[in-house]
């Protein structure tokens, strides 16, 4: 439509990418020559989004889809590290090229003129590197963000990052203070999920103890434990390749962040992390809200509380028995996901610790997961909401509203999960009734 309007218009940035490598693309960018307001001219008979129009950009709606439409520009100066003081409409396309981030993402293309890459994006996209658009210190330093997309996408596409661009993000690591705290969340819960998150999160130390300082400890602090091979740092980046899924990275990145501050050493020369769990629980708590994570895409504030209970439980002892799996399971409130999550912990921790002991522990996770699978077939009285009375029932026998009622509560639910009562509401009442004569 906007060419059939006489404007040059075609698809750019990771759109472009992303079909040059064989995927599909998720949303779709259309650059132009048209200005904004011949942009609204040529799509007057759609829906229109007009947020970004002082920066060229114009989203029309065309069959539930939103598509971006901007004006070729120059960006004007950066005064603040972030964004341009002002840009300027431009009808060249290379002017409005050359302005980009990544060679990756300064790719133009149209059926008419075909690919235009005046940078060689698609050679970099093939070697796989990833490269800035002319100055690399130029470009980071107009906008510090740039910093950190480089390393999302280096860790979701695994792609190398070109030396003098991995110089200037190193240099410029400081001017990530102009981010603000929800885009770097942004960008570091998408890099985390990457398939290469593993290399290039220790490739860019650097980068992530800037953005999370309390990481830094965890660099290089050897654990001189039989357990262990890696120091915490490289164990923990072992352990988030393990798993899948923004939960469980989240988990195993964040889980031994408290190591170093409980650190004791034996007669023996074996160290130890006593506390460690609960350490780290508060720490990646404290780090959360500072970091306002929930901003991130994917993250809700229920899956930082499942993060922090799988932290807090990594290193639970769980014996391969059914009243051990019956008790964790209690404690986790009969969240079965949450269980068979933990478990998924506890494998990629085993697996990123020392190889002569991970036969056997693995088993013992294996033989825990289909004990569970049994208690959960067995629909067994696992949480209060279970058990076959409830706090009327205690009233109703005289027992005072309060504190007492949970507690006793609580002892029958004990006392129903080691078996030691059935779950059945005569003998838990009769059970109740000796209670209080010994009370």
């Amino acid at each position: 439509m906007l060419v059939d309007a006489g404007f040059e218009a075609g698809v750019v940035g990771g759109c472009t990418r992303d079909a040059i490598m064989g995927e599909i693309p998720h949303d779709w960018d259309i650059c132009t020559s048209a200005t904004p307001d011949e942009i609204q001219s040529v799509f007057k008979d759609f829906k229109q989004l007009t947020m970004g129009l002082k920066h060229g950009t114009v989203v029309i709606i065309m069959d539930n889809e939103e598509i971006e439409i901007t004006t070729y520009r120059i960006d004007g100066e950066y005064s603040d590290g972030r964004r341009p003081n002002n840009v300027y409409f431009t009808k060249n396309l290379i002017e409005d090229l050359s302005r980009r981030d990544y060679t990756q993402n300064s790719i133009f293309f149209n059926e008419f003129q075909g690919i235009i890459d005046p940078f060689n994006g698609v050679s970099d996209i093939e070697h796989k590197i990833i490269r800035c658009v002319g100055n690399a210190n130029k470009r980071l330093q107009e906008d510090a963000l740039r910093i950190l997309r480089g390393i999302r996408f280096a860790s979701k596409l695994g792609f190398k990052i070109e030396e003098s661009t991995k110089t200037a993000m190193l240099k410029n690591k400081e001017l990530l203070k102009n981010v603000s705290k929800e885009r770097i969340a942004v960008e570091f819960v998408k890099m985390l999920q990457g398939k290469n998150a593993l290399n290039t999160l220790d490739e860019f130390k650097e980068i992530i103890t800037y953005i999370i300082p309390e990481t830094k400890a965890m660099i290089g602090f050897q654990q001189h434990n039989p357990y262990h091979i890696y120091d915490v740092w490289k164990h923990t980046l072992v352990a988030v390749n393990n798993v899948e899924g923004l939960v469980l990275r989240l988990t195993m990145f964040f889980h031994d962040i408290g190591k170093p501050s409980c650190y004791t050493i034996d007669k023996q020369k074996i160290g130890h992390f006593y506390g460690h769990a609960d350490a780290s629980a508060k720490i990646t708590s404290e780090i959360f809200k500072k970091m306002k994570i929930t901003s991130a895409e994917g993250v809700t504030a229920a899956d930082l509380k499942d993060v922090i209970e799988l932290i807090k439980y990594h290193d639970i002892m769980i014996e391969p028995r059914k009243q051990s799996v019956k008790k964790m399971l209690s404690r986790l409130d009969g969240n079965a996901v949450q269980f068979y999550r933990l478990l998924s912990v506890k494998r990629a921790d085993a697996l990123a610790q020392a190889s002569n002991k991970l036969i056997n522990r693995l088993k013992e996770i294996d033989t825990i997961e289909t004990i569970l699978d049994e208690v959960l077939a067995e629909n067994h009285c696992i949480t209060l909401k279970d058990l076959a009375i409830t706090g009327k029932d205690l009233i109703a026998l005289g027992i005072p509203a309060g504190k007492r009622i949970g507690e006793l509560l609580n002892q029958l639910l004990e006392d129903v999960i080691d078996e030691k009562l059935p779950n059945e509401k005569e003998i838990l009442l009769s059970e109740i009734q000796k209670y209080l004569n010994l009370s």
